[in-house]
């Protein structure tokens, strides 16, 4: 199958390695032209991906057209809050003709103003091909080593086309699954990203394991009720999108939206972390855009609300725990 990766970031560079172990006809295609040949002179991704080179065989593309008019399955391998941009720019790029068949976003997160999960987005702006959403517990490095993993493929309608395409992906060191629960999907892999945020901010804290785990205990609730608030189904959040995502996040070594928590539970201010980062912290400006459509919607997010108020509102994180525990009290 041939496949083309847009966007040349830690997850964009290792999704392309784990497609050209299984044979496929990969193209990754970074978002500079500056960025694309220094990939093609190099043949390796320094800057993202250090310690991984790029195979002969992984194509880079300079340009879109040409990489759209051979691809049947386009990754969109991108933060959420350039989504838009890399969508307008694909739609600008396709001829009449064309093989493209999916698009399969890798985002996590709701974008700023609109609160469009990653699917909308694509949907809006390319109404005319078939959307999924590939998300689970992985984290880039260690599926560019080939260590096994699983992953979740949602979609509104599984057909025979999507059923190829999880056929395709799948092999030794990779598992997907399917879902038709797209919203779920997406809305899991959001909210991870904020809790995650959550729980850094309890080992900045040195709150210890205890906490941590009520933390995470009490997050998984609240991601369920928010979903199911917004049309996700229940047992979605128990699956790979969900719980999975949310305990590898929170506990991960890797996790650039744990990692920040932490420092801000050190007591770092968020402008002073995200001042010239080369890699995007999903969690920070999905807290926004997922608060206020809570907000909106009437709907209660008690740990999601504290996150927000740590991050945007200047509130210190042992004074946002102190406001959870001393909650009035219930059944669990």
């Amino acid at each position: 199958m041939n496949f083309c990766v847009i966007g040349a970031g830690a997850w964009g560079t290792a999704f392309s390695l784990h497609l050209l172990r299984l044979g496929h006809a990969v193209t990754l295609v970074p978002r500079r032209r500056e960025q694309a040949r220094t990939l093609d002179a190099a043949r390796a991704n320094a800057d993202y991906l250090p310690g991984f080179p790029l195979p002969a065989n992984l194509k880079i593309g300079h340009e879109l057209k040409p990489v759209l008019a051979e691809a049947e399955v386009a990754m969109l391998a991108c933060p959420t809050q350039a989504l838009r941009t890399w969508c307008e720019l694909i739609r600008d790029s396709l001829g009449p003709v064309t093989p493209l068949k999916l698009m399969v976003s890798l985002a996590k997160g709701l974008e700023l103003g609109t609160h469009l999960r990653p699917s909308e987005v694509v949907r809006a702006v390319l109404p005319r091909f078939a959307v999924a959403a590939l998300t689970g517990p992985t984290t880039a490095t260690e599926v560019a080593r080939g260590l096994p993993a699983a992953m979740v493929l949602a979609t509104e309608r599984i057909d025979p086309f999507l059923r190829q395409v999880q056929t395709a992906m799948s092999g030794p060191t990779l598992r997907l699954y399917t879902s038709d629960d797209l919203a779920g999907v997406e809305f899991g892999g959001c909210l991870k990203n904020i809790y995650a945020i959550a729980a850094g901010c309890c080992d900045g804290l040195r709150l210890g394991d205890n906490a941590k785990a009520a933390l995470m205990t009490r997050a998984l609730t609240e991601m369920v009720r928010v979903g199911a608030a917004l049309g996700a189904r229940t047992e979605t959040f128990y699956g790979l999108s969900g719980a999975g995502d949310l305990v590898a996040t929170c506990y991960g070594g890797w996790s650039r939206n744990r990692d920040f928590g932490q420092h801000i539970g050190e007591g770092r201010a968020a402008a002073e972390l995200l001042a010239g980062r080369r890699t995007v912290v999903e969690g920070y400006q999905t807290t926004e855009s997922f608060h206020c459509l809570c907000v909106e919607r009437g709907i209660s997010a008690p740990i999601l609300a504290e996150v927000h108020r740590i991050l945007f509102e200047g509130k210190k994180p042992a004074e946002a725990l102190l406001a959870l525990m001393t909650r009035e009290l219930k059944r669990e």
